[in-house]
């Protein structure tokens, strides 16, 4: 008996190993944007209420102790906010959660357009965590940046190889 031959596909496309990081950075970008939604829904939901009367309801829900100097210095800050700031603040949270959304499931589908837009959006805000960690330095923002600093890279690194 002769062996057949099997036919080649013509517009078969490779398949893209190594896909095990774009998985974690697609994760990681989808569990910051649910975290925005979330703040973004906060910021709304405080916009017709006290918001002074809410946050102070929380404290005492969760125990907190109001003179404590970093508890205080946030209290401060959020007795401050108007209900336009909490407006444009929600907005703001809405639309950055959007483009982590985007990011997310395309890098989770696998797909070669999401890893240029996710180096060219994280790249892009860069300067701003920098200028942030300029301002005041503390380690949240120093591992967040070493965090989407890894994450350029490593997508920069993938995409030239794979070119």
């Amino acid at each position: 008996m002769a062996k057949r031959a099997t036919p080649k596909r013509v517009n078969q496309k490779p398949q893209r190993t190594g896909s095990a990081g774009l998985i974690l950075i697609g994760l990681f970008k989808l569990a910051k944007a649910i975290l925005l939604i979330a703040a973004g829904i906060g910021a709304l939901r405080l916009l017709h209420k006290d918001v002074a009367g809410t946050v102070l309801h929380w404290v005492n829900v969760l125990r907190v102790d109001p003179d404590n100097r970093f508890i205080h210095r946030i209290l401060a800050k959020i007795f401050r906010v108007t209900p336009k700031q909490l407006k444009e603040l929600s907005v703001g949270t809405f639309f950055y959660a959007s483009l982590l959304l985007t990011e997310g499931i395309g890098l989770l589908l696998r797909k070669h357009w999401a890893e240029y837009f996710t180096v060219i959006t994280t790249a892009a805000l860069l300067p701003l965590e920098i200028y942030e960690l300029i301002e005041r330095l503390t380690a949240a923002k120093v591992a967040v940046l070493v965090i989407n600093v890894a994450i350029v890279v490593y997508l920069i690194v993938r995409l030239r190889r794979h070119k």
